[in-house]
């Protein structure tokens, strides 16, 4: 097996280091097709999310409506479909912004956005051994962050969802995991696609043997599936026999969470065909990170990916909020990762052995 070499940005070898030669020209191949897979982004049609939904759901509860009266109502004057029951989000964050002032609710955001910066900056100092790739992963991580607070996204669930998602797995530490598995119910409270993160969590944990934390988790998805429960049953109070129902398989495929993960972050000021791969090497990035941390995040993007390909619409790019703050920084692995790939891959050293008689 080839000696791994010495790391080029990362203090620890990448999960890449040390493949025998069949594994690393396996992932090499695998990379390639990511890479190629990104480009059906260029074919996705995506349009913009209707944030006026949501400020008129506020405006309503604010006024002192309730909020499954009014989601139906704007629902069905915007011709939106009220079936099945995910096309009325949960409550919480409606609630929330309806009974507090506006100003309020953008310095909470911004409050938020700080904690995650904080968190996840020193995460990746610590992973980092030069001031350049310190300074990159800095980069990275503020163009994953800044567009989250643009004052139309302030009413989007994805939006806090996801942030908590990210200072979550950012606290998160072997036998710290109380302020993760709260911040993650509270992600889910407020989008319950959000669940994806405590399945994710409560599975690693319990792999890891972890009982504790493995419990927290559990405790979380309860609290969640009983809210939920009660959401299912307020919603069919007001939903009518007649209603438009949507089909919960868009089936746009790959490109179509390529296309909304790369808008909803600076790489949307980049052309579709250099953002794509972009995205496709930050997949890669979070894979060869060799941290409990990375495969989690791993796994939590390719679950959102295949929740966005198979039941995402045009008019849906918001679902990659979800996963926005944590996609760019993968970055910053992928260099030492494809690095160790392909110098493992095209290594051509032989031994040579010389019997000698005498």
């Amino acid at each position: 097996m080839r000696r791994p070499l010495t790391p080029y940005w990362l203090a620890t070898p990448s999960r890449a280091a040390g493949l025998s030669q069949t594994a690393a020209r396996i992932g090499l191949a695998l990379l390639a097709v990511l890479i190629l897979a990104t480009l059906a982004a260029l074919t996705v049609p995506v349009s913009q999310t209707d944030t006026g939904f949501y400020t008129g759901v506020i405006d309503g509860v604010r006024h002192g409506g309730n909020y499954y009266a009014v989601t139906a109502d704007t629902l069905r004057g915007g011709g939106y479909p009220l079936k099945p029951v995910l096309a009325f989000g949960l409550p919480t964050l409606a609630v929330v912004q309806g009974h507090l002032p506006p100003m309020v609710v953008t310095l909470l955001r911004y409050a938020l956005v700080v904690a995650v910066a904080t968190a996840w900056h020193g995460r990746l100092k610590a992973t980092l051994t030069t001031m350049r790739a310190r300074w990159l992963a800095t980069v990275l991580l503020l163009m994953a962050l800044l567009p989250m607070l643009r004052p139309s996204l302030l009413v989007v669930p994805e939006t806090w969802a996801g942030l908590f998602v990210a200072l979550s797995l950012a606290l998160r530490r072997p036998g710290r995991w109380l302020d993760a598995v709260a911040l993650g119910l509270a992600a889910a409270l407020i989008r319950e696609t959000a669940l994806l993160h405590l399945l994710i969590m409560l599975a690693f944990a319990w792999a890891e043997g972890a009982r504790k934390e493995a419990c927290g988790w559990t405790v979380a998805i309860l609290i969640f599936l009983a809210a939920f429960a009660a959401h299912i049953h307020a919603v069919g109070e007001v939903v009518r026999p007649l209603d438009p129902a949507a089909d919960i398989f868009g089936l746009f495929g790959f490109g179509l969470f390529v296309e909304a993960a790369a808008g909803c972050t600076m790489l949307a000021l980049l052309p579709v065909w250099i953002a794509g791969p972009l995205v496709g090497f930050a997949l890669f990035g979070w894979a060869v990170w060799k941290d409990p941390t990375g495969l989690r995040i791993l796994v939590l993007l390719v679950a959102t990916a295949v929740l966005t390909g198979l039941s995402g619409r045009s008019d849906t790019p918001h679902w990659a909020l979800l996963i926005a703050p944590l996609l760019l920084p993968g970055l910053i692995f992928a260099a030492d990762g494809v690095r160790d790939l392909v110098g493992t891959a095209l290594d051509r050293r032989r031994i040579t052995v010389t019997r000698i008689i005498r």
